[in-house]
């Protein structure tokens, strides 16, 4: 049985647009994200007045400006997204113009939260959810949630895309499935993480005892959805003393991000070797190779101490730095 389309396509493209939609879904990606951006497209198709299911030059790029809200990568995945339907389209033996592929140049540096700032987070998620005047279904989800973005390092499709099948509670074991790179993996939980989601499992199956979802939305048919959760992270953020204090907002991502950084610091700090224990980490991480587990280790503040006390040898070849006196 056909999964029902999330997202209701009224333009002249509408037919191409959920045929694309369906034909990524069956060969096995989540294709979510995509569908959003291209119901954006659909919606900048009707303002527009579009008559003709062709997808031109001009067509392009009109739908290529970059708007003064939205950075580079974001537009150049707008532009990617159109190009999958020009593709699409030409396979079916309609000419269209296909989009030029435009590489990410602009590699933002996140903001990762400190000890501090994730102590005061989930201080502020739990006095939220705890508070009983907005008590509700979502409010035994987030704490959850958001805890298993940091202490799993889950990306953040990864978290909400979980069915309840796929959590082993007795084992403490996520099956992350079809996941970047379309790929399947094991996530391991630490024993108080996994007793974390027991908890809630009892708690949750009070409200939805045959969900398929190990974190339904509104309704239990459907996850929780992308959007409404970084929402939520936001306005847990703000909600925070430390939101004032740092010049860019972190994302949910950052969460991994803090991750990889504490456990990065935590195995210098203990003298393990770390090219001994990179490729279990990119392993479970979901990445390809260490490289790109590497580009997640950030030069915070919590891990100068700890580089510089490693250092055996810093003293021979770095000389103190005292006033020159003439």
């Amino acid at each position: 049985m056909s999964e029902t389309p999330k997202y209701r396509y009224e333009s002249v493209f509408s037919v191409y647009i959920e045929g694309l939609v369906r034909q990524k879904k069956s060969s096995g990606f989540i294709y979510d994200y995509e569908a959003y951006i291209l119901k954006k497209f659909d919606e900048f198709c009707i303002d527009r007045g579009y008559t003709e299911a062709l997808i031109t030059r001009e067509v392009s790029m009109q739908w290529a400006v970059k708007k003064d809200t939205e950075g580079v990568n974001y537009r150049n995945q707008r532009v990617s997204f159109l190009r999958q339907l020009s593709l699409y389209m030409n396979s079916m033996g309609i000419k269209c113009y296909i989009p030029r592929q435009h590489p990410s140049t602009a590699t933002p540096i996140p903001h990762i939260p400190d000890a501090d700032e994730l102590r005061e987070l989930f201080e502020v998620i739990d006095t939220e959810c705890g508070d009983k005047k907005r008590s509700s279904v979502f409010s035994i989800e987030y704490p959850v949630l958001f805890r298993l973005y940091y202490c799993c390092g889950l990306r953040l499709s990864e978290g909400l895309n979980l069915k309840r099948n796929d959590v082993d509670l007795d084992n403490g074991v996520l099956t992350v499935r079809q996941s970047k790179g379309n790929k399947d993996r094991l996530v391991y939980m630490a024993d108080d993480v996994a007793v974390l989601c027991k908890n809630y499992d009892e708690a949750i199956s009070r409200h939805y005892p045959c969900r398929v979802w190990f974190f339904p939305g509104r309704k239990d048919s459907k996850p929780l959805h992308k959007s409404g959760i970084c929402h939520k992270f936001r306005q847990y953020w703000e909600m925070t003393g430390n939101s004032q204090k740092c010049e860019k907002r972190p994302t949910i991502h950052a969460l991994r991000h803090a991750f990889v950084v504490d456990r990065m610091n935590a195995w210098m700090a203990e003298g393990v070797p770390m090219d001994a224990m990179m490729p279990y980490l990119s392993r479970y991480l979901g990445h390809s190779g260490i490289k790109d587990t590497m580009y997640y280790y950030h030069q915070v503040k919590s891990a100068f101490k700890i580089v510089r006390e490693k250092d055996s040898i810093s003293d021979q070849i770095i000389p103190e730095v005292t006033i020159y006196e003439g």
